[in-house]
């Protein structure tokens, strides 16, 4: 029985993944943010369990990679074309007799970029024995917390905000940047945790710690904030045996 629970909450990643995009399809944005962030927490929770009860199966490792492309590929893509076709949908800013409308009508599907560079992402992270016990390039579920923090963050502040956040150059910037670091050759640690001493754990401890008062003080606006700080504490010191992380000879330095 207990083999089954790593892909029982797998599952309940799905599930969410599944329920956010029919939030989402029903402009309910926010709603679907809150299942992204409980997909997360059951794909974090996933493999957790299954290192604690020692099970594994090349069927779990598929069905974890077919659903984080479904809550981590598919939602963040749709949540950027959202975005994007909320700028263009604004009635001040265009009209019908507008020459440029025409043009500018594929301009949300830029967002699904992510949704192909996840796949790219989740394929090579399947193949690439590097991998084992840190990342090479972001992981698809903080890319989608960084997307899909967008919404909520547009929920919760000013008018003036909304402006910024909503405008066109910064979001496909922000898809492209994304997209990118998605399958960079970037070393990053992973967090996990093989036992809570300081040694080996400094870095997860550092982060955790200071994502959630990020978190705690600024609310949505601090979670690209902390997947920022994910990166830049992965970055200055490479991949550091003694933080949990294996030499990575094929990334350039």
């Amino acid at each position: 029985m207990k083999r089954h629970l790593p892909n029982a909450l797998t599952c309940l990643n799905l599930l969410c993944g599944c329920l956010a995009l029919t939030f989402i399809f029903q402009g309910e944005l926010v709603t679907g943010a809150y299942f992204v962030g409980i997909a997360a927490v059951a794909d974090f929770f996933d493999g957790l369990l299954a290192r604690a009860l020692r099970v594994s199966s090349p069927i779990g490792k598929d069905l974890d990679s077919l659903a984080d492309m479904v809550s981590f590929g598919v939602v963040p893509g749709v949540i950027m074309t959202q975005l994007l076709g909320a700028w263009l949908s604004d009635p001040e800013r265009f009209n019908t007799g507008n020459s440029l409308l025409t043009g500018l009508l594929f301009l949300p599907y830029i967002g699904f970029l992510i949704t192909i560079f996840s796949a790219l992402r989740l394929a090579k992270f399947n193949n690439d024995t590097r991998q084992t016990t840190s990342f090479i390039g972001l992981p698809t579920p903080a890319c989608t917390l960084v997307v899909a923090s967008l919404p909520l963050i547009l929920a919760q502040d000013s008018f003036d905000l909304k402006n910024i956040i909503l405008n066109p150059w910064l979001l496909i910037g922000l898809t492209v940047l994304l997209s990118g670091l998605l399958v960079a050759e970037l070393p990053l640690f992973a967090l996990k945790f093989k036992n809570l001493r300081w040694v080996g754990n400094r870095r997860r401890f550092i982060f955790v710690a200071l994502a959630l008062v990020l978190v705690l003080t600024l609310h949505a606006a601090g979670i690209p904030l902390a997947v920022l700080l994910y990166v830049l504490l992965s970055v200055p010191g490479r991949v550091r045996s003694r933080d949990g992380l294996e030499p990575n000879p094929g990334t350039p330095q």
